[in-house]
């Protein structure tokens, strides 16, 4: 039995469609072989999601995004049906959180089990309690929105103080004072340039002729006979000090010789004696009348 050509040519477009919708379904994570479960989750906007999202538990993909359903009329009018593995049970308390995936914009929804788990369990078809986690972007976006406003506010702050100094006038006083500073400061820069062109040629010959006298000074110092006279003085010093020490001079003998040194000590203790006998007679003068009456005058 002859196959006629047709009937080849039809056989390989069914092969290349089963082959084509089995690789679709590979690149995006659906196993057709095995029976998934179906949740139902209710959003008021969500934010680009789109069906064959990545459905996520702690970040590790367990399904897809099934469809997407609207109805205007609702105050959450999109239904999110995702499909994850039948193995997978979900405790009470799932939350189906639809969350940023990765930096470019894409969404996905991530199941955020809760931290005590039941033995309850939902069931395929159920409804999961949503929300909405912001992303990197909209958190920046409102942290530099808060700080917008705060910059704001404090310009506003800052333009009212302005404008009331404005009407007070102080403003405008401040700034008349900084004009006459600067003026002053001009005049002052004046008047030093001046100084320094008329003075300054003064001050330095003054200054040189100093240094020329110093110079002169130094010369005279130098060319005294400065070591002469120090030995002179050390001769003269050297004389003094022999004649001390000499027995020959009278300085001499009156600085060596002990037995004359010990003969006036004992001439001044005999005139000190004689002193204090005179001073007694008198006192004894002094106390009898009649004898000063009798001596002679």
């Amino acid at each position: 039995m002859k196959i006629s050509r047709e009937f080849k040519v039809g056989v390989l477009a069914v092969l290349c469609a089963v082959i084509l919708y089995f690789g679709l379904n590979f690149l995006k994570g659906i196993n057709i072989f095995s029976s998934t479960s179906t949740y139902v989750g209710q959003y008021e906007n969500i934010s680009g999601l789109t069906e064959q999202a990545p459905v996520l538990i702690k970040g590790y993909q367990v399904g897809l995004v099934e469809t997407i359903q609207y109805d205007f009329t609702k105050s959450q009018p999109f239904t999110v049906a995702v499909s994850i593995a039948k193995d997978i049970q979900l405790p009470q308390g799932t939350k189906m959180a639809l969350v940023a995936n990765g930096l470019l914009g894409g969404m996905a929804i991530e199941l955020q089990l809760p931290q005590t788990t039941t033995a309850e369990v939902y069931q395929r078809g159920d409804t999961l309690p949503s929300v909405v986690v912001p992303g990197l972007f909209e958190t920046l976006e409102q942290g530099i929105l808060a700080k917008l406003d705060s910059v704001l506010g404090e310009a506003n702050t800052l333009v009212a103080s302005l404008n009331n100094s404005m009407e007070e006038g102080s403003l405008y006083q401040t700034l008349q004072n900084v004009e006459q500073i600067t003026a002053d400061l001009k005049v002052s820069g004046a008047d030093l340039r001046q100084l320094t062109h008329k003075q300054l040629p003064t001050i330095m010959a003054k200054v040189d002729t100093t240094i020329t006298g110093f110079a002169a000074l130094a010369t005279d110092v130098r060319e005294a006979n400065i070591v002469g006279l120090v030995d002179s003085v050390q001769s003269v010093i050297a004389g003094v000090n022999g004649a001390i020490n000499s027995d020959a001079g009278t300085l001499g003998l009156l600085l060596n010789d002990k037995t004359l040194y010990h003969n006036l000590n004992v001439a001044l203790e005999d005139l000190d004696k004689a002193v204090l006998n005179v001073d007694s007679i008198m006192m004894s003068i002094k106390a009898r009348p009649f004898i000063q009456k009798k001596l002679p005058k």
